[in-house]
């Protein structure tokens, strides 16, 4: 993939520029223990770009237990407490390899920035980072009806950019998030795996090489 010129950059929170993918590990098995399910890190890895229903859909799957539509709002809330008590004491530390870095430059150069994240806390998660200045727009699960792999979050990003989806490049480290940034017509980066990550353009270790792939001119 050669170096281009881009108007606006869209990044995923979890896994892109912090890991609150673990947090959110903790939480869904904590919540998943008491209620007599295994939940391990490689079924985790089925919840990665997935909304908080829709994470909790599939855990509950793995049950016996028949449980309301009131039951599930009940358990989505108690995980939400869970994680939130998790990241309550997160810091600029907890930001990933070259996020300060690549966010700076990507400021300096003009080109305009968005998050597009389905957590629901992710304003709070970028406040205890120190970014949110950085941002032109947050779009999370508040605004969407669609999750990813829908292309709705980062088509809303690109709207609220006022920039064309032919011009965002989208950051992504799960294979829905990946087909959410295809399907809006839009470049994809991915953090992690080309042999996951099959959709991509690139694949990228972190966000220390990212730059390399877009022009700053």
């Amino acid at each position: 993939m050669k170096q281009q010129r881009y108007d606006a950059v869209i990044f995923d929170l979890d896994g892109v520029l912090t890991d609150t993918a673990h947090f959110h590990f903790l939480a869904w098995q904590q919540l998943a223990q008491s209620l007599g399910i295994d939940f391990d890190s490689a079924f985790n890895e089925q919840l990665k770009g997935v909304d908080r229903m829709g994470s909790l859909s599939r855990i509950l799957d793995l049950s016996d237990k028949q449980f309301s539509h009131d039951d599930k709002l009940k358990l989505a809330e108690l995980k939400n407490r869970h994680y939130q008590k998790l990241i309550a004491h997160m810091s600029p530390d907890d930001l990933l390899p070259g996020a300060i870095e690549c966010l700076s430059s990507l400021r300096l150069a003009k080109i305009k920035l968005g998050l597009a994240s389905v957590s629901k806390n992710a304003l709070a998660v970028l406040e205890s980072l120190e970014i949110r200045h950085y941002f032109d727009v947050v779009v999370d699960a508040a605004l969407i009806k669609h999750s990813k792999p829908d292309p709705e979050i980062f088509l809303t990003a690109a709207k609220q950019l006022n920039v064309s989806a032919s011009m965002c490049l989208g950051v992504e480290d799960s294979i829905a998030g990946i087909s959410s940034i295809k399907s809006a017509g839009m470049t994809a980066i991915g953090i992690g795996s080309s042999s996951v990550l099959r959709e991509a353009d690139m694949t990228i270790p972190d966000l220390r090489t990212l730059l390399h792939y877009i022009s700053l001119n």
